[in-house]
């Protein structure tokens, strides 16, 4: 790395990190909320068009886990980093059948969160709390793996210090960026990333389409890129004794590397977030177009994987992955363009950590607080637990980032994915059909957490005696296979034959308070309007 701090990048880093806050802090203005309730505060409002849902979902779910952890993947192993691409391509043709349902019962209803609708059709609140603290347990490495995107950045930028420099004054660059994104999501709710989205996915497409010809340009062009990349990969790695990585996925690892996708394309949106900004938009035609457009940052993503063999041809060296892709844009961008860089990473961190920080809040509010703390919770008083509850799940995923290795903070979000996938079966199950009991989802819930967390908890890499890795042994299939998908397929055989064993004893099976209309109904539709079941009332708009 250079030494020293680079003047230009960091003066270009901060004119965009000062220009989204101002656009952070005036998004409170822009769509002024009409009522103090987290339909506004949390949602925006359910105002959101094509447009706005577009960049809102893209600044979502295409994150600085984007910039700087599939590239550093393939820095680090090879193609088999790129399970990122196939899976984002997988995941837009399954939203399409289930996320319009979503949206159309969750308008009808009220619904807020994911454990609104499970509570709603399974009448259960023990499976919405389930659901509900699933989301906030797989939210909190999400939100810090964003973070360790910041951190990245700042490193490479030289600022902070170097490693002998006092903890406060290494760190206090990405406190005060923490802080920053602390009070305007405090202040603005929703509209702030919402509209900050606009300018980092502005910044990443300019970002990746000069990278990916003007870097390649100055390397000798993609025939050299790949030898050299070829050439890196083939030397042996001294802490495991194998090859270093692959430039197509060995045989062995195709049952990691398939099972990988599919497992991450089904658990993206049962991540809070994703049905956070899902539920902003203003009708169920909104979100079957997103599901036909998303998939050009499928192709970014694409491009942006290629990121990984260049910072290996232009020789880049670092201990910890995550600073291979900043370190590259420091090395071949001229100064002022690496800051744009640097910002596009930054800000890509800024805005999916603020969905995700109201997401987690909305579930603790809505499926804890108002369902067993206080039932008769004004919608002021949910939207102040709110906006409470988003603070201090930033400082947990603060408290992460400054506390653990950032080499496993991949790994941890990894985690969070076998976690969340667990809830499948009780949301887009529920979205279909009321057969599955709910005490056989609170069960298979069950099973696939424990299982999934054991089985990640054994995984050892040359780096970590516990949480490795998210693939293990597939039982009595003997290949290595993707934990959450293992998990998950075990979740669902326990909730099949639980449901079929509770319906024959005839257990109570709860009140199932929606209609098979709700489930296409639009905003437009004649009759249909927002009403909330009774167990939240007083909180409508």
């Amino acid at each position: 790395m250079n030494d020293g701090v680079n003047g230009v990048a960091l003066a270009v880093f901060i004119f965009f990190f000062l220009a989204v806050t101002v656009m952070g802090f005036l998004a409170a203005r822009w769509r002024k909320a009409e009522s103090d309730s987290l339909d506004e505060w949390g949602l925006g409002g359910r105002s959101f068009g094509t447009w706005v849902t577009w960049f809102l979902l893209g600044g979502d779910l295409y994150t600085a886990y984007t910039f700087v952890a599939v590239p550093a993947a393939i820095y680090a192993a090879g193609a088999a980093g790129f399970f990122a691409v196939p899976y984002t391509i997988l995941v837009y043709p399954l939203i399409f059948t289930f996320l319009p349902r979503l949206w159309s019962v969750s308008h009808k209803h009220g619904y807020v969160t994911t454990s609104d609708f499970v509570r709603g059709r399974f009448g259960s609140k023990g499976l919405s709390l389930a659901v509900a603290l699933t989301g906030i347990l797989a939210t909190m490495p999400y939100i810090a793996l964003q973070l360790v995107g910041i951190q990245a950045v700042l490193d490479v930028m030289g600022v902070g210090g170097g490693e002998d420099t006092n903890w406060f004054i290494k760190d206090l660059p990405l406190l005060i960026a923490f802080g920053v994104l602390a009070a305007y999501t405090y202040s603005s709710g929703l509209r702030a990333p919402a509209l900050i989205a606009f300018v980092k996915d502005t910044l990443i497409y300019i970002v990746i389409a000069v990278a990916i010809i003007y870097i390649p340009i100055k390397l000798g062009g993609f025939d050299d890129i790949f030898a050299k990349a070829s050439e890196a990969y083939g030397q042996t790695n001294p802490a495991t004794g194998a090859p270093r990585g692959a430039l197509v996925p060995a045989e062995a690892g195709q049952w990691t590397y398939a099972t990988l996708a599919l497992g991450s394309a089904l658990a993206l949106f049962m991540y809070p977030h994703s049905i956070t900004a899902t539920l902003s938009s203003k009708s169920r035609e909104v979100i079957r177009r997103n599901t036909t457009i998303l998939p050009l940052y499928s192709l970014m993503l694409g491009l942006l994987a290629l990121l990984g063999f260049m910072a290996i041809a232009a020789g880049i060296k670092v201990q910890n992955g995550q600073l291979a892709i900043p370190q590259l844009f420091e090395t071949m961008f001229p100064d002022w363009f690496a800051g744009v860089a640097f910002a596009a990473i930054g800000i890509g961190a800024l805005v999916p950590a603020a969905i995700m920080s109201i997401a987690a809040a909305n579930l603790f509010t809505r499926n804890i607080y108002k369902d067993f703390i206080k039932p008769d919770a004004t919608p002021a008083q949910e939207t102040k637990v709110s906006k409470l509850v988003s603070l201090l799940v930033k400082v947990g995923a603060l408290a992460f980032v400054l506390t653990m290795d950032k080499t496993v903070a991949i790994n941890f979000q990894l985690l969070g994915g076998i976690w969340i996938l667990q809830t499948f079966p009780a949301l887009v199950g529920g979205l279909f059909t009321r057969w599955f009991h709910r005490w056989a989802l609170l069960a298979g819930w069950a099973v696939g957490m424990v299982y999934g967390t054991v089985a990640a908890y054994g995984v050892a890499s040359p780096t970590q005696k516990h949480f490795g890795g998210s693939s293990k042994e597939i039982p009595g299939i003997g290949e290595i296979g993707y934990i959450g998908l293992t998990a998950f397929v075990l979740n669902v055989v326990v909730t099949v034959v639980l449901t079929f064993a509770l319906k024959a004893m005839k257990a109570p099976d709860g009140v199932d308070e929606t209609s098979p209309e709700d489930y296409t109904a639009d905003a437009g539709d004649p009759g249909v309007q927002v009403e909330l079941p009774p167990a939240t009332a007083g909180s409508a708009h």
